[in-house]
């Protein structure tokens, strides 16, 4: 029996919220390499198109307007006039299915953050340019990156504390307003700080509810600004510096100081590294001259993307940290460099323990580290390896509980004699019930969308036919004549 689908538009998505920063001047990079023809939307389900800059008036500018024309309304027309359709990061996010959103702020554009939120009028004005900014370009909500409410260095007072909230509030109220008049629901999510000394300046109780995501960026804990050398972005505290400094500790202080709903958060995962000038022998928790290495870095000024790190991989040493389970590397040859930095091994260490907090997702700063040329300048990008190894443990990794029944997506074990095969398939795959007969199937999409429901009349082998479908990971859900329920991952090249 043979069973095809050719009616329905079907989007390969994360199986938890992945929401990926790309920087506007990263188009630059590589000749253009990662662009919105070439990103592999599949691998997220939110894009923060980063950065807007706050104006002391509560108005919000561009910050570079050649690459914001061209990524974020399009190609240019140089025939017809207007742009090329279908060419921008906007129009290629909502075609597969990807929600995009202006991350506004960041850390060199957070100066204007506190006179905004302590004035009403700026207050609103700022709201209402956030609502300019999404009818421009289409965009699906807002994310707020103030780094930070009460942060001294850019302008914090104490009253931040309350200003942020009442932000938040105005955005909110404004997105919304704006949402039901066009039946589009907006989201609002923000940047915030994995830092306790920062996490007391934010009144989580009245901010949290305004938020649909707090993207926690659990990344930047130490660097070349600190006396040793010492990790990026560490799961687990290391055997020295601050034991709070590590993401298990940040996650820890959400959930259990702050009270903040695990399926709201986040979790930052860098596509980046950090490298640090060490003043003799490079070691972990060597001495630091308090520079990075801008010679070997020089592209990315010391901080180098995933690629860049692999580039250069030859010209070091490569160690595991037990402790904080991440990756690091020492100069070989009289090189006094120490990098940190995460690979395949400690994104995947890192998604499960998102999966056993029960953690909405992650945050990727940023999703361009990530793609890897067939060689140097060849133009031609192979793979995308971090992505992947999130992706996949955030669908297949089963969480370390015995006893949690708290999803209602929970699946219950059955042993059955169905084989479904080949998997992954290329067109179309064969359920075949041996002994057993298959009373019915469903097939879902990563977010649990039903998307095809059949009821079987047959006691045929079945031929599954997904040829209109997108490549992706997908769940078959067969129930067998006894009532046995068969829950399958199956995989679409």
């Amino acid at each position: 029996m043979i069973i095809s689908f050719h009616t329905f538009q079907v989007f390969a998505q994360p199986c938890k919220e992945i929401v990926g920063y790309y920087p506007n001047w990263q188009w630059y990079d590589r000749s253009k390499l990662v662009n919105p023809l070439t990103i592999d939307y599949s691998k997220y389900s939110i894009i923060n198109y980063a950065f807007f800059a706050p104006q002391s008036d509560g108005s919000i500018n561009t910050t570079d307007s050649w690459a914001d024309e061209n990524l974020l309304l399009g190609q240019p027309d140089w025939n017809s006039g207007g742009y090329v359709p279908n060419t921008s990061i906007v129009s290629q996010a909502h075609l597969n299915g990807v929600k995009i959103v202006p991350s506004i702020g960041g850390w060199t554009l957070s100066n204007h953050f506190s006179s905004i939120a302590a004035d009403p009028v700026k207050r609103q004005m700022f709201a209402q340019a956030c609502v300019q900014l999404i009818q421009t370009y289409n965009f699906d909500g807002v994310d707020i990156d103030w780094e930070y409410p009460g942060f001294v260095d850019h302008n914090g007072t104490p009253a931040d504390y309350q200003n942020f909230t009442l932000l938040l509030q105005e955005i909110r109220t404004e997105i919304d307003t704006y949402g039901q008049s066009v039946n589009k629901p907006m989201i609002l999510t923000a940047a915030v700080s994995a830092s306790y000394t920062k996490m007391d300046d934010v009144d989580w109780d009245n901010v949290v509810p305004l938020l649909d995501i707090v993207n926690v960026m659990s990344y930047d804990y130490f660097g070349a600004f600190d006396p040793i050398a010492n990790h990026n972005s560490p799961l687990y505290a290391p055997s020295q510096g601050d034991a709070q400094f590590n993401l298990d500790q940040s996650i820890d202080l959400l959930l259990n100081t702050y009270n903040v709903p695990s399926d709201k958060i986040t979790a930052g995962i860098a596509f980046y590294g950090r490298s640090m000038k060490t003043t003799s022998t490079p070691a972990l928790f060597a001495s630091n001259t308090g520079q990075a290495d801008n010679i070997t870095f020089q592209i990315d000024e010391g901080t180098p993307l995933y690629y860049t790190t692999l580039l250069n991989f030859d010209l070091f040493d490569e160690h595991w940290d037990a402790n904080a389970k991440v990756p690091y590397l020492t100069g070989k040859n009289g090189l006094n460099t120490f990098v940190s930095y995460d690979n395949e091994e400690s994104i995947e260490l890192k998604a499960e323990f998102i999966m056993d907090n029960a953690l909405k997702g992650a945050i990727i700063w940023e999703i361009t580290g990530d793609y890897i040329e067939t060689f140097a300048g060849s133009g031609v990008i192979s793979e995308t390896p971090l992505a992947n190894k999130l992706n996949d443990v955030f669908c297949n990794y089963i969480p370390n509980s015995e006893t949690d029944t708290s999803s209602a997506n929970s699946l219950e074990i059955v042993k059955s004699n169905v084989i479904v095969f080949p998997n992954p398939f290329t067109h179309q795959f064969i359920i075949s019930g041996g002994s057993e007969e298959v009373d019915s199937f469903e097939i879902y999409d990563t977010c649990g969308q039903l998307l095809v429901a059949v009821k079987v009349e047959s006691k045929e082998d079945l031929i599954v036919s997904m040829e209109e479908f997108q490549a992706g990971i997908y769940l078959l859900k067969l129930s067998i004549k006894n009532q046995a329920v068969v829950n399958q991952t199956i995989v679409k090249k």
